[in-house]
């Protein structure tokens, strides 16, 4: 009876024992795995909100930085670049438009910082003219000429004159000449003819292009560059 009892004993102990004791050197992944565990609940812990406020802020982060580098919204405060855009609209500029060598282009709304030049503020405009190129109001049919073209400005307010105010000027290089759709509520290059500047806006002063409209929901549209300068020839290329 001793001798099965003492059998028995045997057979119930552990495996480990038999085999001798762990090395000293064996790694304690139960103990690494509980400690990560630990960090990462007591890190969940010290934010209100555990999981749902960490998520929020991940969010938040993103966003700001989309909005930084990549899209900016801008509220549209006034009409003065009615019929496109109308006082109350939210667009999406595209603030890598002109961030890998490509600069604005006839046509494209654009917005930017007018400050030292239009007023402590940020605008939106529609770029007339480039850096070299002349821009003269008006020709026999009261349109604006770009170097030497003619353009129909399909964009324009309703009634409104491409402009009541006459012109000659030629951009500097790097620079652009700015008008509003709604001719007769803009304050544009126009206005500040006899400015520092005399109304042209730095291309580096451009936040980016105004591309989509987001809001209202009923106005959500992307905006294309209008074909109006598409026969307005090179700088130096005028004719006419």
């Amino acid at each position: 009876m001793d001798t099965e009892a003492q059998h028995t004993e045997r057979d119930r102990s552990s495996p480990s024992s038999e085999s001798g004791p762990a090395p000293a050197d064996a790694p304690d992944t139960e103990g690494t795995e509980e400690g990560s565990r630990s960090v990462f609940a007591s890190f969940m812990d010290w934010v209100p909100g555990g999981r749902l406020t960490l998520t929020a802020l991940l969010c938040m982060g993103a966003l700001l930085l989309v909005s930084t580098f990549v899209v900016q919204p801008y509220a549209i405060p006034s009409g003065s670049m009615e019929p496109a855009f109308r006082p109350g609209d939210r667009v999406l500029v595209n603030k890598l438009a002109y961030r890998f060598g490509s600069g604005p282009q006839r046509g494209d709304a654009v917005v930017f910082d007018g400050s030292g030049y239009f007023g402590d503020s940020d605008y939106v405009k529609r770029v007339a003219g480039v850096g070299g190129d002349r821009v003269v109001c008006c020709d026999k049919r009261g349109r604006i000429k770009v170097n030497g073209e003619p353009v129909d400005e399909p964009y324009l307010f309703r009634g409104d004159a491409p402009s009541t105010v006459p012109f000659d000027v030629v951009v500097p290089d790097d620079a652009l000449f700015l008008l509003g759709d709604h001719r007769s509520d803009s304050s544009d290059s126009r206005d500040h003819l006899g400015s520092p500047g005399g109304g042209m806006i730095p291309v580096d002063a451009v936040i980016g292009r105004a591309d989509w409209i987001a809001w209202p929901l009923g106005r959500l549209t992307s905006l294309k560059r209008p074909d109006a300068y598409a026969r307005v020839p090179a700088p130096g290329g005028t004719h006419g």
